[in-house]
């Protein structure tokens, strides 16, 4: 059968989650830990490859298996043997051509900003620190103009032979709670680091390094990688993968 995994993660400690020779990785703890419980070498597919330092809570991977064991005790299974922070959240019999990657309608991502005169020790693993006053109405209003379809070259890092540079945007959205500045965004899909460059060009609008019109003139400029800052990866978390149905 193929199983559907919803898998939550820390990336602190990885290098990301594709599989690597030498370096810890989210795929390669997954695949060492199947191999426990299931006694098969199994390669998964996955929705997204996260990159190093960046987390998910709704991260999407699948594979196939000839155990006997029902999803829901593979999963529990698989948590007994993961690291604290690595966990598997849920689990799915789909069917077997179901594609983790290409099925997906969209994807969600949330980067988030301690916003702040001092330092959180307790957020300094999952939120970029910017002591400078952020003007959240402007980065707002800025958010707004990469929402529809539009070519997001200068928000890439690396075209890596991509046909297409052209992604759909369906929300954006900057919040505040507190000292804690987030920057919702939902896409059918995203060039690498296309977020973290938005958002460090969503950070120089907020201190008033930029302003609106210049960061909507980056947009429609479509020249390759000049937006940014590229920001940590610790600060993204991949939250949700979205399908037809859902996951059932």
């Amino acid at each position: 059968m193929k199983i559907a995994l919803i898998v939550e993660y820390e990336g602190t400690r990885y290098h990301g989650f594709q599989i690597q020779t030498r370096e810890p990785t989210i795929q390669g703890e997954l695949e060492r830990v199947l191999m426990v419980v299931t006694g098969e070498e199994i390669r998964i597919s996955y929705a997204g490859r996260t990159d190093q330092g960046v987390h998910a809570k709704g991260q999407v991977v699948a594979f196939r298996t000839d155990s006997p064991l029902p999803p829901k005790t593979i999963a529990r299974a698989l948590n007994h043997y993961l690291p604290d922070d690595i966990s598997v959240r849920d689990a799915f019999s789909v069917d077997d051509d179901f594609d983790p990657r290409r099925d997906a309608l969209s994807r969600e991502y949330c980067y988030y900003i301690w916003n702040s005169s001092t330092s959180s020790p307790l957020m300094r693993r999952t939120s970029y620190f910017v002591p400078r006053t952020l003007e959240i109405e402007a980065m707002n209003e800025a958010c707004q103009a990469i929402v529809g379809t539009h070519d997001f070259a200068p928000f890439a890092t690396s075209l890596g032979g991509r046909k297409s540079t052209v992604r759909t945007v369906y929300r954006a959205m900057v919040d505040r709670e507190g000292d804690l500045v987030s920057c919702h965004v939902q896409a059918n899909s995203f060039l690498t680091h296309q977020v973290r460059r938005t958002m460090g060009s969503l950070v120089k609008v907020g201190v008033g390094k930029s302003n609106v019109t210049e960061f909507k003139d980056i947009l429609w400029s479509k020249e390759p990688a000049i937006a940014g800052p590229t920001l940590p990866g610790h600060g993204l978390c991949l939250l949700n993968v979205n399908y037809p149905g859902g996951l059932q």
